[in-house]
């Protein structure tokens, strides 16, 4: 079966429509209103189309893992106790995905070098929340404009940063702030030395040089605009996240329920659906852009509208420095993971305990119903 650039054409106009977009007179693209229920819907096709792709694999682990998903009463406020662990078995990669595979933004493996882990509740064993880091992009404007990297050197210097890829709490421990604990949990002493111990004296693949296993900062953008999470995170005094701008409100996540359709009007065409290095999101742009230029649809459809804050965590405390090539000697700050669970305890999860009860209530087959699982899942 062939697809036509017309018939094509029709898709795009109906899928964008369904999604909330709409088109003023002169044909331009009008994004949906910058809400956060607006942007979970611009999410809800892709984060389909993965569920459905995982579908048997969720049906043959969760109910191995439900477990660790906590219930509101397996909950005493008091007695939570945070401890951060590596994804490195088995177990704790199923966990981690399962995990992922919850929030309303599609599930990503990450790429390039990567760190994962958990964050798990020593009082009950219950898993508190999740966070990834991956090879930062080369190129990121927010990021960029704050430094005069040396000639030559960004490569080697941006590659010594990582970018937060997902991050969150599940619940209930969201609901008790635990969020602002995991976004805490990405500077600690402990992520920064198991970088250390495993890309000391690695390559990078693209370029096949060592550089420094030095990690001096990390960089992310928040999911639905302006991040409730990252805003005001500090640790004492010391400010965690630092705001740094917001992105142009531009991608392709909008038309990712349409890739199939792309791929094949380019085939039906003999078009060649080849990318360049790897097969991730860069691959997937080229695809999508191929088609639209093919089709004559413009570019500006990839406007999607929704531009997401920008955050800085140094790492170090002469970032500046160090990345515009005044130095060759960081200087760390002293942030171990225990030091900032207890001051998230202290900051913020006594009082919100105390003010909201909604975590009370949680049941923990609501994970399994997000996932499209329809029948309740048996935890013997």
């Amino acid at each position: 079966m062939t697809i036509t650039a017309t018939e094509l054409r029709e898709l795009i106009s109906e899928e964008l429509e369904s999604l909330g977009f709409s088109f003023d007179e002169k044909g331009d693209l009008i994004p949906p209103a910058p809400e956060k229920e607006s942007i979970k819907l611009l999410h809800k096709p892709s984060r389909e189309i993965e569920l459905e792709k995982a579908q048997d694999w969720i049906n043959f682990k969760l109910p191995r893992y439900i477990h660790f998903f906590a219930n509101g009463q397996d909950i005493s406020p008091k007695s939570i106790k945070p401890t951060i662990i590596q994804v490195c078995e088995k177990w704790h990669n199923d966990l981690f995905r399962l995990a992922r595979y919850y929030w309303s933004i599609p599930y990503s493996f990450g790429f390039g070098r990567r760190l994962r882990y958990l964050i798990i509740d020593d009082s009950n064993g219950k898993l508190m929340g999740i966070f990834g880091l991956q090879s930062p992009p080369i190129g990121f404007p927010a990021r960029d404009r704050l430094f005069n990297y040396p000639y030559g050197r960004k490569t080697e210097l941006v590659n010594q940063t990582m970018d937060i890829f997902t991050l969150g709490a599940l619940p209930p421990y969201n609901r008790l702030l635990g969020g602002k604990l995991v976004a805490l949990a990405t500077v600690t002493n402990e992520v920064r030395e198991a970088y250390r111990k495993i890309y000391l004296g690695r390559k990078t693949e693209m370029e096949d040089r060592v550089i420094p296993a030095e990690l001096v900062a990390l960089t992310t953008t928040s999911a639905f605009g302006r991040s409730s999470i990252y805003n005001r995170l500090k640790y004492q005094d010391l400010l965690i996240a630092e705001s740094i701008g917001y992105t142009n409100g531009y991608g392709n996540f909008h038309l990712q329920r349409l890739y199939p359709a792309f791929k094949q009007y380019l085939e039906s065409e003999d078009i060649s659906i080849q990318g360049g290095y790897g097969t991730g999101p860069k691959r997937t742009w080229q695809l999508i852009r191929r088609t639209l230029d093919h089709i004559g649809v413009s570019g500006d459809i990839l406007r999607h509208g929704i531009k997401r804050e920008a955050f800085l965590f140094r790492l170090i405390d002469n970032l500046d420095d160090y990345l515009n090539g005044k130095t060759e000697t960081p200087i760390y700050r002293n942030l171990p993971f225990e030091s900032l669970a207890e001051f998230w305890r202290e900051r913020w999860l006594y009082g919100r305990s105390e003010r909201v009860d909604s975590w009370h209530n949680w049941n923990n087959q609501d994970i399994a119903k997000s996932l499209a699982i329809t029948k309740p899942i048996s935890e013997n």
